[in-house]
């Protein structure tokens, strides 16, 4: 009887050759993704390189048959939320620069689609992460869920949230909101600067009135 060849890390040659397979096939999901989190390339770059040097030293954690890209996205988002937590001192998420999705070309002289990346990076970073799964990895709800690890129920209110955000924000009904909601408080103040006015000369006829009496 015999035995398998193994390597220094104890995984049979035909495994491991199988894992860095199913590693080089989710490098562009995986880098997407990290755009998705980061917001920008360089950084997108270095949380990919983090994540894939992690998911070697585990991969004998992995089980052969499961999810291998929910089981890397993990990796990413547990990296990524690491590297926020230590650089928070002096770093705020909120100050990265919106550079998701960049594109070279074409589409980078194009308003709509620099506006898009705009808005994108706004979103909270859960629903622009479940959004990107969906729409451009083609991600089932069921699977985000997984990646995500959260109830398929959440993915879809994340997604569905994102998507009306977005319409909302690229339709210009915030500015109207916004610009509604100006002349409103204008109209406000412009009735209570009167309703004193009034108050103030009825005051001064009663004032009059009483001295004539």
């Amino acid at each position: 009887m015999t035995h398998a060849a193994t390597t220094e890390t104890g995984i049979a040659p035909q495994a491991e050759f199988s894992f860095h397979d199913l590693l080089t096939t989710t490098l562009p999901r995986l880098r997407v993704q990290a755009l998705a989190l980061t917001r920008n390339r360089a950084d997108a770059d270095d949380l990919v390189q983090a994540a894939v040097t992690s998911a070697l030293a585990a991969q004998t954690s992995f089980t052969p048959g499961t999810n291998f890209g929910a089981w890397m996205f993990r990796i990413l988002r547990n990296r990524f939320i690491s590297d926020i937590r230590r650089k928070r001192e002096t770093t705020d998420l909120d100050d990265v620069p919106s550079s998701a999705f960049a594109r070279p070309g074409a589409q980078e002289d194009s308003l709509v689609m620099r506006e898009l990346r705009i808005h994108m990076a706004r979103l909270p970073v859960e629903q622009r992460t479940a959004l990107v799964m969906v729409t451009v990895q083609g991600m089932s709800y069921e699977e985000v869920a997984q990646a995500m690890d959260c109830a398929v129920g959440t993915a879809k209110c994340r997604v569905f949230r994102a998507r009306q955000t977005l319409q909302r924000w690229l339709t210009g009904e915030e500015r109207s909101g916004a610009q509604k909601a100006a002349r409103n408080r204008r109209a406000a103040s412009r009735t209570l600067i009167a309703d004193r006015q009034r108050a103030a000369s009825g005051a001064g006829k009663d004032e009059s009135a009483a001295l004539l009496g």
